[in-house]
């Protein structure tokens, strides 16, 4: 699957993961995602991702930006990517992914945009990522 595919799918791809959704419930925001020299505005409202535009783009309207080269994000979106590559922050601490703007709501949403990410690796698991439980999960649980 190429990155284009993989990321236009992104919408369709969280949207039909309740805890995905429950987790970013408070959630509205745009970023720009930067996949080497290509990049996409994604538009989540209350969680759900509403839009994926491809670029380019003259002005774009966005709160944070994620960039980082074609090889880091192939690499992270591996299905068992290699250490360093396999969380947002370790990229970020390695310098190889940049986050620019204003990032409270990605630190404020950091579990979100690590499961929202990793949603596009091969298998689409995302409790290795962030611990996505429901609240009728933990009702379940309880019984």
């Amino acid at each position: 699957m190429t990155t284009d595919i993989a990321i236009d799918r992104l919408g369709e791809v969280a949207n039909r993961n309740p805890g995905l959704l429950h987790r970013g419930r408070y959630l509205d925001t745009s970023f720009l995602l930067e996949v080497g020299a290509r990049s996409w505005i994604v538009r989540i409202h209350q969680g759900r991702v509403e839009a994926v535009v491809p670029g380019p783009f003259v002005m774009p309207r966005w709160d944070f930006a994620l960039r980082a080269s074609e090889h880091e994000w192939s690499m992270f979106w591996q299905e068992l990517p290699p250490p360093g590559h396999h969380d947002l922050m370790a990229m970020i601490k390695r310098r190889a992914l940049r986050l620019e703007g204003d990032v409270r709501p990605f630190m404020g949403n950091l579990f979100y945009f690590k499961a929202l990410l990793a949603s596009l690796r091969p298998s689409g698991r995302l409790d290795s990522v962030a611990p996505l439980v429901t609240v009728m999960d933990a009702v379940e649980a309880g019984r």
